[in-house]
């Protein structure tokens, strides 16, 4: 693996203690949010806007990096601003329900059999639109989180054994309990600056430029602007800003800019932080008088466990398990421009001419392709898209359009 990219040359030796520094930034995740967040990307917001240029002591990517990994930030309270713009079809609010529906939840409303306050159900709402969300955190037994609404709030709190969801707009309540104090809950998809920074870190190798470009202030905090970029042509992803506090090396606000120009694709960023002990009465909750309790393991199939939920739901979906008759996901190109394939077995898109009227709403929200492997539908969002061939093979990635076909003409 390649040495990345830096404003220095770097050595042999230095290259050694950066993957090292990379490894030790995957496995340090620093507790800061409540585990079940199921937002999937998150988009810009303009007030969330770098302020001011401080004058800080110059530092390497590999500097940078270490000093993530080193991060041992554990109490904390803030506010974050998200949004997300991920270029979705407007399905009229189907989407809402389709999301919900993937993550196994009973959906916004919930139903007879599930909870509204259920987290992979409630928290579907951060794929579309702004929101603002309070956290806190001490330690790895006790996080808080909680989404502000206009005239409701979700909160869901994580108190040793215990993890509870609440709906006050519904005033239902969801109660699970994890396997014990000292772990703390399996997060399940990214949720703050630090959730993102980890993932990023992840992705950096041969194929990646990280650099430092200047610095900046957020949330009142100075902090350094750590950017990494795809060196490969094709990837959606056109680059990765992480604004890292310059005194305790947490990231503080991450950026991602999709290749096409325009706004973010991913930005969530700390409005309001505080690295002080929060309260311990932040994380106490008793279920209000006449709530709805629903407890995990007395929810319907389809309700989540404390631990694993939407994150098994979502490994299961890569490995295509609920796909009867496919092959397994094969994984061909390498770096940002890696394409996750499978074959269905035959199972693409309905044709009109059998009858497939969801194919044809389906289609509509699609490009009609052709190439060396025959025809197909791409279906596109500013990150992710996917290529569904006629005769059921699917390609998928955060490439571009040019690049799914590409891939499928060359895997005949």
């Amino acid at each position: 693996m390649a040495p990345i990219d830096s404003d220095d040359n770097t050595t042999a030796g230095e290259g050694e203690e950066l993957r090292a520094g990379r490894r030790r930034a995957a496995r340090y995740v620093v507790p800061v949010a409540v585990m079940g967040v199921a937002a999937a990307t998150i988009g810009l917001v303009p007030a969330l806007a770098d302020s001011g240029d401080p004058d800080l002591p110059k530092v390497t990517a590999e500097q940078l990096i270490e000093k993530i990994a080193k991060s041992d930030v554990e109490q904390l309270s803030g506010t974050v601003r998200i949004s997300t713009d991920l270029g979705l079809p407007d399905l009229g609010g189907l989407e809402s329900g389709l999301m919900s529906g993937m993550s196994g939840g009973p959906g916004p409303g919930g139903d007879e059999d599930g909870s509204a306050a259920d987290p992979s159900a409630k928290l579907t709402e951060l794929v579309s639109g702004t929101h603002t969300l309070r956290v806190a955190a001490d330690g790895p037994d006790r996080q808080k989180l909680s989404l502000l609404e206009n005239a409701a709030e979700y909160s869901l709190i994580h108190d040793g054994k215990d993890v509870w969801g609440y709906d006050s707009e519904s005033n239902e309540v969801y109660h699970a309990t994890t396997s014990g104090s000292a772990e703390q809950p399996e997060k399940e998809v990214p949720a703050t600056p630090k959730d993102f920074a980890d993932q990023a870190l992840k992705a950096v190798d041969g194929t990646t430029s990280v650099t430092v470009d200047g610095t900046a202030q957020v949330a009142g905090r100075d902090a350094y602007r750590l950017v990494i970029k795809p060196k490969q042509e094709g990837s959606t992803v056109g680059a990765i800003s992480v604004a890292v506090d310059a005194e305790t090396g947490m990231p503080l606000k991450f950026t991602l800019t999709p290749s096409s120009g325009g706004a973010a694709v991913v930005d969530a960023g700390f409005t309001k932080v505080s690295f002080a002990k929060p309260d311990a009465s932040t994380f106490d909750f008793t279920p209000p008088k006449g709530a709805k309790v629903t407890e995990a393991d007395e929810a319907p199939e389809h309700g989540r466990k404390a631990e694993g939920g939407l994150a098994e739901e979502m490994d299961g979906l890569k490995g295509t398990d609920g796909l009867k008759g496919t092959d397994g996901p094969k994984v061909i190109g390498e770096g940002w421009n890696s394409i996750a394939t499978f074959d269905t077995g035959g199972q693409g898109l309905p044709t009109a001419s059998a009858g497939g009227d969801l194919g044809g709403f389906l289609g509509s929200f699609g490009d009609q392709v052709k190439g060396d492997f025959g025809s197909g539908t791409v279906f596109k969002t500013r990150l992710v898209n996917a290529l569904i061939t006629d005769d059921g093979k699917v390609y998928a990635g955060a490439v571009t359009k040019d690049a799914l076909v590409k891939a499928a003409d060359a895997a005949q």
